[in-house]
């Protein structure tokens, strides 16, 4: 099948359009074409950015990336080395860098679909699945966002809690909820804005809580002194660094789609994404693997005894409040999610900002339901929620990448993505979907959890490899099926033309 270039249109692609007048009275209040939008609240949700709207540039995303990572989260992401494996300093240390280098690869080859596309992650994920077969991904990424939204308010209601006693752990769960709602209403600009100023407060508490750790008399020598190891904690806790990246894959592209396409290039968006995760992740769950070591149990609470009273108490504060940013990024997410899972089925429909925003409620209701409910069994809760994250995302972030990258080479018809029927992608794209399911289901066997464990996993003694099973399997095998079903067909956009503006819903 001869597939258009991306930014061409297609055969009976017809893109969504206000529903009645009233919404097109408002759509009339969004930027003329080829001119930036100038309302505080961004307009746009899961429809292309034409190219007069693009602005950023890619080295901003480091900044993006690694303030989402240093929050407590990946703090007490990195206890579970010493913790929950059993792993010494040194071994810890390997696993946590391995799993968080090769992780962060795939997930910033996503960052590159953004500027080539002007679509969000999921939509672009039509054009491996179809229009209804991308839906159990997305569906999939809504509870993933619950999760994360869940764990990050858990970590940062106890480290405020510690702050400020007066408010209980319970009141700091709204407050940093509602928070991150005004960040994540706000939208992209304000996120990548915030992401800039919280990368400088994360470099700041960073190396104040090294030199307060270096200076603690005890606190180094306990962590040389550890020394386990165990094969299957270490490559459980490499398969723990390469899922805390990929979990980023189905949205690293919704932080890149506003960027210029001649400006942002493939090789400049995926390094800058790439070195602001991982080092971003590599260098708070070092801190965490060392405060697990020395102090146990809990590293928030480690942080309190290394930095002591009033300082802890700035730091922790601080910590939380990165959090804002981290959760608003979520609950933005999340919204396009549940936008395209509902446009799948309504494809004239393209809502804008007020109906963005009514949708963040549901995702925070739920997210804050889930905090409250496991803030007193965290951290079992956490490590079986990155392992079932683990088992369905790997499969789809392969086929994605190898589609975007091998088989069509970023060439994709965008005006499909929002078409009745799915365009050229068809409602279904039954190799995909057959791909997915028979790798998950090839997986199950390797699976190590709290409540499951296959028998593959048994025999090795709880190494989970499902996740390099999740990785090569649907690699190889989507490669060899796709390339035989479709050709690439040589881009014939110009370099600056847009792809098509669609109609919104409303301001």
């Amino acid at each position: 099948m001869k597939h258009p270039a991306s930014g061409a249109g297609s055969p009976g692609a017809e893109a969504p359009r206000p529903a009645g007048a009233a919404d097109t009275a408002e759509a009339g209040t969004r930027a003329a074409p080829g001119g930036p939008d100038h309302h505080l609240v961004e307009g746009r949700t899961i429809d292309a950015v034409p190219e007069g709207e693009r602005h950023g540039r890619p080295r901003d995303l480091f900044a993006v990336w690694f303030a989402a990572n240093i929050s407590p989260l990946t703090i007490v992401s990195g206890t579970i080395a010493p913790l929950v494996f059993g792993l010494g300093l040194w071994p810890a240390i390997a696993a946590v860098t391995l799993g968080n280098l090769l992780g962060g690869f795939l997930m910033a080859l996503h960052a590159a679909q953004g500027p080539r596309l002007g679509v969000p992650q999921m939509i672009q994920s039509r054009g491996q699945f179809g229009s209804h077969g991308s839906l159990l991904v997305t569906l999939v990424v809504v509870f993933m966002y619950a999760g994360w939204f869940a764990s990050n308010l858990v970590i940062a209601g106890q480290a405020l809690h510690r702050s400020v006693p007066a408010v209980g752990v319970p009141g700091w769960l709204v407050l940093c909820a509602l928070a991150g709602l005004v960040v994540a209403v706000v939208g992209y600009d304000l996120i990548h804005r915030v992401g800039r100023w919280a990368t400088v407060l994360t470099l700041a508490l960073l190396a104040l809580c090294a030199v307060r750790v270096v200076m603690t008399p005890g606190v180094l020598e306990r962590a040389a002194h550890a020394t386990g190891f165990t094969l299957s904690g270490f490559v459980g806790m490499t398969a723990i660094g390469i899922l805390l990246q990929i979990t980023y894959a189905p949205y690293v592209s919704d932080y890149t789609r506003y960027m210029p396409a001649h400006a942002a290039s493939r090789r400049s968006t995926l390094w800058f994404t790439y070195w602001g995760s991982v080092l971003g992740s590599v260098l708070p769950m070092l801190l965490g693997i060392v405060m697990g070591i020395a102090v146990a149990d809990d590293a928030i609470a480690g942080l309190d005894t290394v930095l002591g009273g009033t300082l802890s108490a700035v730091v922790l504060g601080a910590f939380a409040v990165i959090v804002v940013h981290v959760n608003s990024m979520n609950l933005y997410g999340t919204s396009l999610c549940l936008i395209t899972a509902a446009q799948t089925f309504r494809h004239r429909w393209l809502p804008g900002r007020r109906t963005r925003t009514a949708l963040i409620a549901a995702p925070l209701a739920l997210g804050l339901t889930l905090a409250l409910a496991f803030q007193d069994t965290f951290l079992a809760s956490y490590t079986d929620f990155l392992a079932i994250l683990q088992y369905v995302l790997i499969p789809w972030t392969a086929i994605n990448l190898v589609d975007f990258y091998l088989i069509r080479r970023g060439h994709y018809d965008v005006p499909s993505f929002f078409a009745p029927g799915g365009g050229v992608y068809g409602r279904v794209n039954g190799p995909a979907v057959l791909v997915y399911a028979v790798s998950f289901a090839l997986e199950v066997p390797f699976m190590h959890t709290s409540a499951y464990t296959g028998p593959v996993a048994t025999a090795l003694d709880g190494i989970d490899l499902s996740w390099a099973v999740g990785l090569l399997v649907p690699s190889v095998a989507y490669w060899l099926i796709a390339r035989r079903r479709t050709a690439t067909a040589p881009d014939t956009t110009a370099p600056a033309a847009p792809a098509p503006a669609l109609p919104q819903e409303g301001s």
